[in-house]
């Protein structure tokens, strides 16, 4: 087994591609969240179609411009390179593990995509070591596999949940959640994407639009509570309201619930929202207790739910 840090696989291979590299789990779940940023739209277009015919360890991919966002499993699988890596080579994820306060994704190229996941994978931001299981894994590139394994520090996924910080007159929630995690500085916290809800526009006590938001954090175990204060007291400092609503869901894998539709096409009440938030493990943290809380829970529903998400129910791209 060799072993070598970012550091070291720059000094081997030159400066490659990749910009950031983050594993998400939800040991519960038994889920994880890759997410890859690359420099070249080209290389993450490439990557996703050969990891999703290999199979292994990948559910679902998506891409927004150069990164993507790998949905997969907790364990070891077989792949399948096919025909394919017969003929124009081939990258799979073969599994995600985790060990206390690590994670090890294990990964398989064949011929360029090699290069993919012994050198350029390796020295991204955010790995900390990668372990080449023989010397003939360091050799990428040609006609040959090799495998790496590569070493990250685990994160869960926070998704907090806004709505009631404006009145008529003054203050937009999406505008506020923006500042918030803009603002938010803390080590061991990743801020990921803002997202608006789009509510049942025909409640009758609402602002204009009737829009939640939900911020989406990547986060260090132990930051989590330190995260959860610091945005606490940071959007009911800056609120206009007094009903300001703050919900918060921690993993990958929420349950299924009707209120993904009855959020927006029904009018709620606060006390059935709580009772649905129990029962789903959301965490109200705000000091309101007031009707915001309908609106938070509806924004924590839809938060990783895609772009339907700021759509009317049943609106689709």
């Amino acid at each position: 087994m060799i072993t070598l840090t970012p550091d070291e696989v720059k000094e081997r291979y030159g400066q490659m591609f990749c910009k950031k590299f983050l594993v998400i789990v939800d040991e519960e779940a038994k889920k994880a969240e890759i997410i890859e940023q690359c420099c070249q739209r080209g290389a993450i277009e490439w990557d996703v179609m050969n990891r999703r015919r290999a199979g292994g360890a990948v559910e679902t991919i998506t891409v927004e411009g150069a990164s993507m966002t790998i949905s997969a499993n907790l364990g070891v699988f077989p792949i399948n390179f096919g025909a394919a890596g017969d003929h124009i080579g081939g990258q799979a994820l073969e599994g995600v593990t985790v060990k206390g306060d690590l994670v090890t994704t294990q990964w398989a190229g064949i011929a360029g995509a090699g290069v993919g996941i012994a050198a350029c994978l390796p020295q991204a931001p955010g790995v900390l070591k990668t372990e080449y299981p023989t010397e003939d894994d360091l050799k990428a590139g040609g006609a040959r596999t090799c495998r790496t394994r590569i070493i990250t520090p685990k994160y869960i996924k926070i998704s907090i949940g806004i709505d009631d910080t404006d009145t008529k007159e003054s203050g937009a929630t999406w505008v506020l959640a923006s500042k918030c995690a803009e603002a938010c500085s803390i080590e061991g916290v990743e801020y990921l994407n803002m997202r608006l809800i789009q509510l049942n526009p025909k409640v009758p006590n609402k602002t204009t639009n009737c829009v939640g938001s939900a911020l989406n954090f990547a986060v260090r175990p132990d930051k989590v509570e330190e995260l959860l204060a610091f945005v606490k007291e940071f959007i009911e400092s800056k609120s206009v309201s007094p009903d300001t609503g703050i919900a918060v869901w921690r993993g990958i894998s929420l349950p299924d619930s009707p209120y993904l539709e009855k959020i927006k096409t029904e009018i709620l009440n606060r006390e059935e929202c709580e009772k649905e938030a129990e029962r789903l493990g959301i965490e109200y943290i705000d000091s309101a207790g007031s009707k915001g809380r309908i609106g938070a829970l509806g924004a924590v529903l839809w938060a990783n739910r895609g772009i339907e998400a700021a759509g009317l129910y049943g609106e689709h791209l």
